[in-house]
């Protein structure tokens, strides 16, 4: 049979979405690509450049690069602000498609791009103009519908949303992005110091998020590193449990970054307000298990990886089990639906999109096509 005879559903528009859909069309395999929201990229389009002196293999630029790749090939047919409501098996699959009642976010920049009718973003005057209702044929589904952030409000100690220059690094990507740098929410200048408070979220027992979400430690490194790089006066402390190793080119970066940021093994307890909006940070000294107190003029908030909010749901739909952190259960499958990306589980965009190949790369065999 031609393989582009065949056809697939992936669910979700990130990056591991975009790249599942990118490689099945690679093997001239058909691709339905349905994204909730209003525009393709996920959480990660988003991200800034972290490069310095030298690229510090952040992934940013591979999102946009993928994005391109996807929204120029005619076999990919996106269904923006669209999701599913009902997934039943037969000789393949039909998925029942609906509008979703997402809203266009604010901040969304509008780019005005648009290939084949599928736009990279949908303004808010057009957003009631998109979305498909229709049932659709597939032979089999890529479920990449990604993570929701830990909402730092559950961490009230912290102040998020109370105190104006307690940021996450999501906050800290759109302003760098807005302004070309950090500055301070408060007043618009540079801060002369920053915290950095990691493990937000996970590894809570409290909060019964006992998972590390892998991807916090050497994001906030090369946010302190791109910080420090354009303020070098700035003083960076970054608070943590233990640095996770994320590959074999990390700990001649974690070797580098020390030079310029102080790390203090700690995970601090409140923080309160100061004079002229800074910020007072208590913790305990770990050697002499002693309180202490300390004053920013920024903190920021490596929030955690969590389970997408619509993992139940979609759970349900696909007949893909949970596993015991609430992703799904991303193991291979021999049913047809198969789970790519952070779905699964946490990862960096790099691992993201390796797992996405893997993915596709199992689709394909399910297919016959490979």
């Amino acid at each position: 049979m031609n393989n582009q005879n065949r056809k697939v559903l992936v669910l979700g528009g990130g990056i591991a979405g975009l790249t599942a859909a990118w490689e099945l069309s690679r093997q001239n395999i058909g691709v339905e690509l349905v994204e909730k929201s209003c525009f393709l990229g996920g959480h990660s389009i988003g991200f800034t450049c972290k490069a310095t002196d030298k690229c510090q293999q952040c992934g940013a630029c591979s999102v946009e690069d993928m994005l391109k790749n996807v929204v120029n090939e005619p076999l990919i047919n996106v269904h923006l602000r669209t999701e599913i409501k009902e997934l039943k098996k037969s000789d393949g699959f039909k998925a029942t498609l609906a509008k979703s009642d997402v809203d266009v976010p604010a901040g969304t920049t509008i780019k005005g791009f648009s290939k084949h009718n599928n736009p990279l973003y949908v303004s808010a005057a057009d957003k009631d103009k998109i979305g498909t209702d229709a049932a659709i044929d597939v032979d089999a589904v890529i479920v990449a519908t990604g993570y929701s952030p830990f909402d730092p409000n559950r961490k009230s100690t912290y102040g998020y949303g109370k105190w104006t220059n307690v940021i996450t690094g999501l906050d800290l990507e759109n302003i760098i992005r807005e302004n070309g740098s950090l500055v301070r929410p408060s007043d618009g200048k540079k801060p002369g110091s920053v915290a950095f408070i990691q493990c937000v979220g996970s590894r809570d027992e409290r909060l019964g998020n006992l998972w590390c979400s892998e991807v916090c430690c050497p994001y906030a490194m090369r946010m302190a590193g791109t910080v420090k790089n354009d303020n070098p006066d700035a003083s960076i402390t970054m608070f943590y449990i233990d640095i996770q190793n994320t590959g074999k080119e990390f700990p001649i970066f974690y070797e580098r970054i020390k030079e310029n940021i102080k790390f203090v093994r700690t995970i601090p307890v409140d923080i309160y307000p100061a004079e002229n909006d800074s910020l007072r940070l208590r913790h305990m000294i770990e050697t002499e298990g002693a309180p202490a107190s300390e004053f920013f003029d920024m903190v920021v908030l490596s929030v955690g990886i969590m389970p997408g909010k619509d993992t139940a749901k979609i759970s349900e739909i696909t007949g893909i089990p949970m596993n015991q952190d609430g992703f799904l259960d991303n193991a291979v499958s021999n049913t047809g639906c198969f789970v790519a990306g952070t779905a699964g589980g946490p990862g960096s965009i790099a691992a993201t999109m390796a797992d996405a190949g893997k993915t596709a790369f199992e689709a394909m065999k399910y297919l016959g096509v490979i």
